[in-house]
């Protein structure tokens, strides 16, 4: 793709599937910054960077990073490209959500077992109902 390649707010979110809507509030929320022309600057202008930040934010909220983390994780890859920072501060932000997922992932099982209690109790209830009858 070429640097120079823009892209509008419709071209994006028929890409990526979105609503307009959803672009802008990525940009209320700083992730993108598209350029403006037209009449008062009306049009949104995209460019391969806008595009690459947009790709970027939806693969977060697909690990299940909140916006804020990833406008700073996506941030740092704007800074100088010394990757030491944005790995750890990768690594830090990945290690607290795969320990939200495991506890998630715990309370899940555990309310698991516990509805399959509930069902074994209700069919040997039912059994005996079923037996009377």
């Amino acid at each position: 793709m070429a640097t120079n390649t823009t892209f509008t707010i419709s071209d994006l979110a028929r890409e990526f599937d979105l609503t307009t809507r959803a672009i802008r509030f990525y940009e209320d929320m700083g992730l993108l910054q598209p350029q403006r022309e037209g009449p008062g600057g009306r049009n949104r202008v995209y460019t391969a960077r806008d595009r690459t930040r947009l790709k970027l934010t939806l693969r977060a909220k697909r690990l299940g990073l909140s916006l804020t983390e990833a406008r700073e994780i996506i941030d740092m890859y704007d800074s100088p490209r010394d990757t030491g920072p944005q790995l750890r501060k990768f690594l830090v932000v990945l290690a607290d959500h795969r320990r939200q997922l495991e506890e998630q992932m715990a309370d899940l099982v555990a309310n698991l077992d516990e509805v399959k209690t509930h069902e074994k109790e209700a069919r040997a209830l039912l059994g005996k109902v079923e037996k009377k009858a």
